[in-house]
């Protein structure tokens, strides 16, 4: 199938299409013979096509990156729409599902060939791939370069991938929150995710489709990753040492019920939220892309690597990140072609701080959209 899209006509905004961009071979030696991507955009392309800008999301994050034409909300809006930093009335914004999610790209609960969901049979997918993947939908779209591509997290080293490998089809790139690659630490926190579903009762190897859902593992893999994006001082300041109540630890163990804390509650919470809304295969799927992000690999060091890049970047941090620290952002910036500097978003929040404090780099973005 192949998408055509006038640059005349007004499409609609910030609602799901779908794309086949046809059989993909991943860079790991698997391959997966028809891959479906998933998409929104927002705004005209115009007649050059020199306006297209693409936001990649996070580690579980939809293509709804802006309200558009629907009710819902979008994750990022005071990033893009109109009038924001990213003006959906200026540019032509497309954000793309990953190849291995579940917001409608081909994942492993997805159709194999055989007809039964790929389940365990899910191939390992790089950051690399996925890059490949969006690359023939641009081209579906008539996008022979992006004005910008951004993103924070896994977006930004999303981005960063796009702007090394597609070095002639970038003109700015923005990386968000992350490095050049994960490092050993990142990778652990990440494995210990990864472990959690897998060891779920419920997992059955990956091919649980049709049978219990592995949820609590999936829950227990959102506590771990929501504790590495908060800061200490944003579960102090909120929670403290408080009791969840009337669910006293203290006094619930007398009644042989333990209770919880308040920030036991909040984890819970968030544990429960994620089940509603994700599947764990997809989770450990897009995890291991992002444990696989190393600008360098087979591309010589971080210098030699970048050095292929020509796009103009904006590199940010936030201060409080206890997941990617600022001096990774610090040492792609240094080692990027020119003078980049670090903007930094003041948040105690920690490594969130990038989607609920982008504001703070508003006129920044803007200047560097219109450099």
């Amino acid at each position: 199938m192949t998408i055509t899209v006038s640059r005349t006509a007004v499409p609609e905004n910030g609602v799901v299409r779908y794309a086949s961009i046809g059989g993909l071979e991943l860079e790991a030696g698997g391959f997966l013979p028809e891959v479906t991507l998933a998409y929104e955009t927002w705004g005209t392309l115009n007649e050059d096509g020199s306006n297209a800008v693409l936001i990649e999301h996070a580690l579980t994050g939809s293509t709804h990156v802006t309200q558009g034409d629907s009710d819902e909300p979008g994750w990022w809006e005071q990033l893009a729409g109109p009038g924001a930093p990213v003006d959906t009335g200026r540019y032509f914004v497309v954000s793309i599902n990953i190849v291995g999610g579940c917001y409608g790209s081909t994942g492993p609960s997805s159709p194999a060939p055989d007809g039964r969901p790929w389940g365990s049979r899910f191939p390992l997918v790089t950051l690399r791939d996925s890059t490949a993947a969006e690359a023939r939908l641009a081209d579906q779209l008539g996008i022979r370069t992006w004005f910008a591509v951004l993103g924070g997290s896994m977006g930004g080293a999303r981005a960063l991938e796009w702007a090394v490998t597609y070095p002639g089809r970038v003109e700015r790139c923005a990386v968000i929150s992350i490095g050049a690659a994960s490092t050993a630490e990142q990778i652990a926190f990440a494995q210990a995710q990864t472990l959690a579903i897998r060891q779920d009762a419920n997992f059955n190897f990956g091919d649980y489709y049709g049978g219990p859902f592995p949820e609590d593992g999936l829950a227990l893999a959102r506590r771990i990753a929501h504790i590495t994006y908060r800061s200490a001082h944003e579960f102090d300041g909120r929670f403290g040492r408080s009791a969840q109540a009337p669910e006293t630890p203290l006094q619930a163990a007398v009644l042989g019920d333990r209770g919880r804390y308040q920030v036991e509650s909040y984890l819970d919470h968030q544990g429960s939220k994620l089940v509603r809304r994700f599947d764990a295969n997809s989770y450990i799927a897009i995890t291991e892309a992002l444990m696989s992000h190393d600008v360098c690999r087979g591309r010589g060091s971080l210098g030699e690597a970048l050095s292929r890049a020509t796009a103009r970047f904006f590199v940010a941090a936030v201060d409080s990140d206890r997941l990617y620290f600022p001096s990774q952002s610090q040492d792609l910036a240094a080692a990027l072609p020119g003078d980049v500097q670090v903007h930094v978003i003041e948040a105690p929040i920690g490594h969130d701080g990038f989607l609920t404090e982008i504001g703070q780099l508003g006129a920044q973005l803007r200047r560097h959209f219109s450099a």
